[in-house]
C-alpha cells in the first residue's frame, strides 16, 4: 500500500533517478488501454472523459492503444489550460492524428452518446475533498450512462487514502491503479487493478527531492505550527548545542530553546541571537536538574537530546532517568545513545548513531550498506525505536519501513555535521514520523554537505551546512 502524498514522493524521486514522467505516463496509458480490452470488444464505443492535469495526460496516451476501438476523447476544459507539459504534448500528438477529440468547454455540454465503456480521467490520487464544477457535472454524467466505468488510478471525487466521498463521485466498475495500491481503494465495490508502471524499487527505497514534498506550508499558517524544538546539551562542549539548534531553525522549527549548564550558557549565546536559553545551574547534567528539564520538555514538540553533553556518569544517569520518564518525541545522539538500550521508556525516539556508536548500543556491524539495511531493520524491531545510522550510505529504519540515503561525501567526516543532522532531525520530527524525519534530514544534511564540496572542495566547517539548509530542504538557486 502507499498513500497518495508518498506516491506523489516516488513519481519525483524516479524522475530525480531517470526515469522521466513521460516515461511513466505512456506506461500507465498503456496499462488503462490494458484495462479498456478487458471490458470491452474490439469495436466497443470507448469515452474518455480527461481533467487537464495528468491524470487526463494517461488518458489521452491510452486512446492511442486503443485503434481498434471507437474512440471519443472530451476534454474539460480548454487545450491551453493543460496543466503539465507531457499532459499537453499528449493531447497535441491525438489532434495531430486526427483523433475524434472534443474541447468540453462547458460540462453541461458533455455529450457520451451511450459508450460502451466510459474511462474516468478527470482527477487522479493528489485531489482531495468535495468535486467542484466542472468535475461534478461531468461525474455526474458518467454515472448516468449504463456503461462499464474504468477509473484511472481512483474514482474521481474518492479519496484514495480513505475510500471516503465528500459528496458526488465517479461510481467505477473496474480502477487502475499504479505502482502499488492505494489504501481506500479496498473499500470500494470495484474491481482494482495495479500496474507496473517501471517505478524502479530504488525510488521509494533511496531519498531523493520527492521527500521535501513533507514541508509544503500553507499560506494560513501561525507561529507554531512547524514545531517548538528543545536541544538538551552542553557542559564539556559548547559547540555541539549550539550547532543543533541553529540546524533546528534552519530546517523550520519555529522556536528553538536550549536548555544547557549555566557555564557554558553565553558561549552558546554567542552562536546565534534566535536562540532562546534555559539555563540550569552548573557544569553538567545532572540528576538534580530534571524537574527543570521535564518541564521544559513537556512544552516542547520535540527534544533533542546529546549533543555536547560528555559521557559523565552523573551526566549518563540523568540522561537515563530523564528517558525513563518523558512519553514525549526525542532525537537522541552522541553519548546519550548508549543508556538508550537500557531504558524501558514511552517516548517515541530517532536514535542517531554513526557505526562505532550502533556496535555501543549493541547493534550490528556491516560494511555493506544491503547488509546493514536489514541488520538495522532487525534491531530496530528489538529495539523498539527508529535509527538513524550514519554513514556513507545512511540507513533509516524503525522495523516497519526502512530507508537509504546517499547523499554526503567524504568531508563531511568532520565534527559537528552529526549535530547539525540531529538539529535538523528535530525539526523534522515535532511535525513528521519519525522515519521520514530522519531520512529527510538525512537527505537534506548530506545533500548541504554535497553544495559546500562542490563549491569550495574538502575543509568544510559543520557551520557550512548551515546555510544550505534551506536550500536542501525547501530548494533553491541550486536546484
Amino acid at each position: 500500500m502507499i498513500t497518495a502524498e508518498r506516491m506523489a514522493a516516488v513519481d519525483e524521486n524516479a524522475a530525480a533517478l531517470g526515469v522521466p514522467r513521460k516515461q511513466l505516463m505512456e506506461s500507465s496509458g498503456n496499462a488503462v488501454a490494458r484495462a479498456v480490452r478487458g471490458a470491452a470488444d474490439p469495436g466497443a464505443a470507448v469515452a474518455l472523459v480527461c481533467g487537464r492535469g495528468n491524470n487526463g495526460g494517461d488518458a489521452f496516451v491510452a486512446a492511442r492503444f486503443l485503434d481498434d476501438y471507437d474512440v471519443t476523447v472530451h476534454l474539460l476544459g480548454r487545450p491551453e489550460t493543460i496543466g503539465t507539459d507531457i499532459a499537453r504534448e499528449n493531447w497535441g500528438a491525438l489532434t495531430a492524428a486526427d483523433f475524434d477529440t472534443r474541447v468540453v468547454s462547458d460540462s453541461r455540454d458533455l455529450a457520451l452518446d451511450d459508450p460502451d465503456v466510459v474511462v474516468d480521467a478527470l482527477l487522479g490520487t493528489g485531489v482531495t475533498g468535495a468535486l467542484r464544477q466542472p468535475e461534478r457535472a461531468a461525474a455526474e454524467a458518467i454515472n448516468g450512462t449504463a456503461a462499464t466505468v474504468v477509473a484511472v488510478d481512483v474514482p474521481s471525487g474518492v479519496d484514495a487514502d480513505t475510500g471516503e466521498a465528500a459528496g458526488v463521485a465517479v461510481d467505477a466498475d473496474r480502477v487502475v491503479t499504479f505502482h502499488d495500491a492505494k489504501p481506500g481503494l479496498d473499500a470500494l465495490d470495484a474491481a482494482v487493478t495495479v500496474a507496473d508502471i517501471g517505478i524502479p524499487e530504488a525510488a521509494e527505497l533511496f531519498t531523493g527531492p520527492g521527500d521535501r514534498r513533507l514541508l509544503s506550508r500553507p499560506a494560513d499558517t501561525h507561529k507554531g505550527d512547524f514545531g517548538e524544538v528543545l536541544v538538551v546539551g552542553g557542559g564539556p562542549y559548547t559547540g555541539a548545542p549550539a550547532l543543533a539548534a541553529q540546524a533546528a531553525m534552519r530546517a523550520g522549527a519555529d522556536l528553538v530553546r536550549v536548555a544547557c549548564p549555566r557555564a557554558v550558557a553565553d558561549g552558546v549565546q554567542g552562536f546565534e541571537e534566535g536562540l532562546i536559553l534555559r539555563p540550569f545551574d552548573g557544569d553538567r547534567l545532572r540528576i538534580d536538574h530534571l524537574d527543570h528539564v521535564h518541564e521544559l520538555a513537556a512544552a516542547h514538540d520535540a527534544v533533542v537530546l546529546g549533543p555536547g553533553l560528555g559521557d559523565h556518569e552523573a551526566t549518563l544517569a540523568a540522561v537515563r532517568d530523564f528517558l525513563a520518564d518523558f512519553d514525549g518525541r526525542a532525537v537522541v545522539d552522541a553519548d546519550a545513545l548508549g543508556v538508550v538500550p537500557d531504558v524501558d521508556t514511552d517516548a517515541t525516539l530517532l536514535c542517531t548513531p554513526h557505526g562505532g556508536e550502533l556496535r555501543g548500543m549493541g547493534g550490528p556491524s556491516a560494511d555493506d550498506w544491503r547488509d546493514r539495511l536489514d541488520a538495522v531493520a532487525d534491531f530496530a524491531a528489538d529495539l523498539g525505536h527508529t535509527l538513524l545510522v550514519k554513514g556513507a550510505y545512511d540507513v533509516i529504519a524503525d522495523g516497519e519501513r526502512a530507508r537509504v540515503n546517499r547523499t554526503g561525501n567524504p568531508g563531511m567526516t568532520v565534527g559537528g555535521t552529526g549535530d547539525v543532522l540531529a538539529g535538523a532531525a528535530g525539526a523534522l520530527l515535532a511535525t513528521q514520523d519519525p522515519v521520514d524525519a530522519g531520512a529527510l534530514a538525512a537527505y537534506a544534511n548530506g545533500l548541504a554537505g554535497d553544495r559546500v564540496v562542490d563549491r569550495q572542495g574538502y575543509g568544510l566547517l559543520a557551520s557550512d551546512l548551515l546555510p544550505e539548509l534551506p536550500r536542501t530542504l525547501w530548494g533553491g538557486a541550486d536546484e
